[in-house]
């Protein structure tokens, strides 16, 4: 996958965590996905679709969705609830939103968010792609993004 794919995302992820959140994210190290399972618990995860296909994956462990979700409701949840799916979608559009606008020349949509909670859940990414995972740790927890995005085909 190409730097100006993936960047955009890299951007759009620090961006929302220190505007809703409040929260500096210290990156890690990019690397190629090799499996299909998100690193984190909790996982976000918004299709695109256009001249670029794929899927974006915002994965965050169980305490940094709950500490997110009490950060932007105002309070804190018992558990994995429907207030913490729901932020967590929401984190996800919010990024992916604004990785489209970076995008802009791409002409590209984005899908609702779905929301998965859970233990070696798996994500299929285009067959195409190569999915980068970007790791961040931050105050709030552990966070990874994971892109899988690959050139759509046009038919003839």
């Amino acid at each position: 996958m190409r730097a100006e794919y993936f960047n955009p995302f890299i951007s759009a992820t620090t961006e929302v965590f220190r505007t809703m959140l409040a929260c500096e994210l210290n990156r890690g190290q990019l690397g190629l996905k090799q499996n299909r399972s998100p690193l984190f618990e909790v996982s976000g995860m918004i299709g695109i679709s256009g001249s670029l296909h794929g899927m974006v994956v915002v994965s965050l462990g169980r305490e940094t969705a709950i500490t997110a979700t009490e950060i932007l409701v105002g309070v804190r949840p018992e558990g994995l609830n429907s207030d913490v799916t729901d932020c967590v979608g929401e984190i996800a559009n919010m990024i992916a939103g604004a990785a489209k606008t970076r995008l802009q020349e791409s002409d590209l949509s984005i899908s609702l968010p779905t929301v998965v909670c859970g233990k070696n859940h798996l994500v299929s990414f285009p067959s195409q792609s190569t999915p980068i995972s970007l790791p961040f740790d931050s105050e709030l927890g552990p966070i990874c993004v994971e892109i899988g995005l690959a050139p759509s085909l046009v038919a003839c």
